[in-house]
């Protein structure tokens, strides 16, 4: 019903924060490739994160 005031769990969050991350590679792999490369590495660092707490959920 009132979905803003909904808080958000870590996962939704880093889910949130990695999409953000790809998109900012994305955006940067064409202008800027050592800031690309900065961006792709925290995002990894993000996924091995969701990785995990999905292995520890199952």
């Amino acid at each position: 019903m009132f979905s803003f005031l909904k808080k958000k769990s870590k996962k939704e969050k880093l889910e949130e924060k990695f999409k953000k991350l790809m998109k900012e590679w994305h955006d940067l792999s064409t202008v800027n490739r050592a800031a690309s490369d900065e961006k792709y590495a925290e995002a990894q660092e993000i996924a091995k994160i969701l990785n995990d707490m999905k292995h520890e959920a199952a």
